[in-house]
């Protein structure tokens, strides 16, 4: 999908695209070999793994170790999968709500420690439980009342517009559930289907209901987008203007030139210590935003070359937080600006040690907080009367950036970019995350549809735009 005309909040052209450097998201591949189990860093990084996912299962979601052993511990990246079942059996702490698993007998056992609003945090390796204590925590207060109770869509009462969908409608969404109409082992745990602001559709596994949250995956990057969108339309940031990273302030660095929308669109041209989509140091290793992404050097001109990479987004995340004063401000932001604003409660964005969101990746929601996001979208950025976000924000995530991906869809600002090539109505944007996590939105239709799963790592099984197809069909 190409679109050429771009909105105000745009940014300005760039050079031609270099099409052979694009990584697509999901195109991340393990490493010559893998990691032996005799690699002391490899046993640390697959350690990590285990406690956050076990301290995120237990505490973000309350499901028990088993459950995340069969569903957060299964079908992930190839070359953790066997050092993760190798390794011992996660120490949970239900008192102190913190998780460690064991993995060296000269280091501390890894360790991820929970805090309300803001989950679990891995500590660095080699970390103590002394740390637990210096972690950020949320300080703003959550507004009085049970929102549970509140009208759909701020809260869950009358959310549905039918007592039962039309019947093509149900039968394209049990087929969702079957593990192979739509792609051979997909695991699909919840689906929900809005059209007009109303919920025609909804099913949940067993085991899974409105109110259980899984990790988006990079569909993290798309709440990105929102949160600065929120920020440009409180006046404090400019998407044309260079991004805040305070990291490169220092006289000289050519980084510093690199805008915020460049990094929105996957141009920034930054080099990456392998597949682009991955971020291993950040996510299992307890490393933090500030120590990893703000140090990649340049390897193309900003604007040249689409290079889909976890670092731009949190480099994007870094920025808005540097501009909030890096304090306790820059905590509760998402959250009393955005989140509690449109019914999102059960939503958990998770940071590093530091206090840095990993917004590209670690965010617990619900099918139904994720549809309230999508649904300020399809509302040009308005909830309740409220202006939210910029006038044209919507469109501008959903124009592509100067250098797009070289087959398939496209790319706008942190939303992958659909249409006719893939058989859907023009102007179809999709929050996309690893293991099976999809947002539509779909303009045209004014239609919302998430699905979540736990699809194998970037198996690329999911058939994502038959799906999107399939169900606008049984619509009409």
């Amino acid at each position: 999908m190409r679109v050429s005309r771009r909105p105000s909040i745009g940014v300005s052209s760039g050079a031609a695209l270099f099409a052979a450097a694009c990584l697509m998201a999901g195109a991340a591949a393990p490493a010559a070999g893998g990691p032996s189990r005799q690699d002391p860093h490899s046993r640390a990084l697959a350690a990590g793994y285990k406690a956050a996912f076990v301290c995120s299962g237990v505490f973000d979601a309350g499901q028990t170790p088993k459950q995340i052993a069969a569903d957060d511990l299964e079908g992930i990246y190839a070359q953790y999968q066997e050092l993760v079942g190798s390794l011992p059996e996660a120490e949970v702490d239900r008192v102190k709500h913190v998780v460690s698993v064991a993995f060296d007998h000269t280091l501390p056992p890894r360790i991820s420690a929970w805090r309300p609003g803001l989950g679990c945090t891995e500590l660095p390796i080699g970390a103590g439980p002394e740390m637990v204590s210096m972690l950020p925590r949320l300080r703003a207060a959550r507004p009085p009342g049970d929102m549970d109770a509140r009208p759909w869509p701020d809260g869950d009462i009358g959310a549905s517009s039918a007592a039962t969908p039309p019947a093509a409608l149900s039968e394209v969404v049990a087929k969702l559930f079957d593990g192979h109409t739509y792609g051979a082992g997909t695991k699909t745990t919840a689906v929900i289907v809005i059209r007009d602001g109303k919920i025609l559709a909804e099913r949940y596994r067993a085991g899974y209901d409105l109110h259980t949250p899984q990790r988006t995956w990079s569909v993290a990057k798309s709440i990105t987008a929102t949160v600065i969108g929120r920020a440009v339309q409180l006046g404090l940031m400019k998407v044309d203007a260079p991004a805040n990273i305070p990291e490169w302030k220092h006289p000289g660095d050519p980084r510093a030139a690199i805008t915020l929308a460049t990094l929105m669109h996957m141009n920034s041209g930054l080099w990456t210590n392998g597949p682009g989509n991955r971020t291993d140091e950040v996510y299992l290793g307890g490393g933090s935003v500030t120590q990893w992404a703000t140090a990649m050097p340049l390897e193309a001109a900003p604007g040249t070359r689409f290079w889909y990479s976890n670092d731009d987004a949190l480099l994007a995340a870094r920025s808005v937080r540097a501009t909030l004063g890096d304090g306790q401000a820059a905590i509760d932001f998402p959250f009393t600006e955005l989140f509690w604003r449109i019914g999102m409660f059960h939503t958990t964005p998770e940071t590093d040690w530091q206090g840095n969101y990993v917004l590209s990746s670690q965010v617990w929601t619900t099918a139904r907080d994720i549809a309230r996001m999508a649904l300020l979208y399809l509302n040009d950025g308005v909830w309740n009367g409220q202006r939210l976000l910029p006038p044209g924000w919507s469109k501008f995530v959903a124009t592509p950036g100067a250098a797009q991906p070289p087959k398939g869809a496209g790319y706008g600002a942190f939303f992958w970019l659909y249409g006719p090539d893939q058989g859907l109505p023009q102007g179809t944007y999709l929050m996309n995350g690893n293991r099976g996590q999809y947002v539509f939105i779909v303009p045209a239709k004014n239609v919302i549809i998430v699905r979540r799963g736990f699809d194998a790592d970037n198996g690329g099984n999911f058939d994502i735009a038959r799906y999107g197809r399939d169900i606008l069909a049984a619509l009409k």
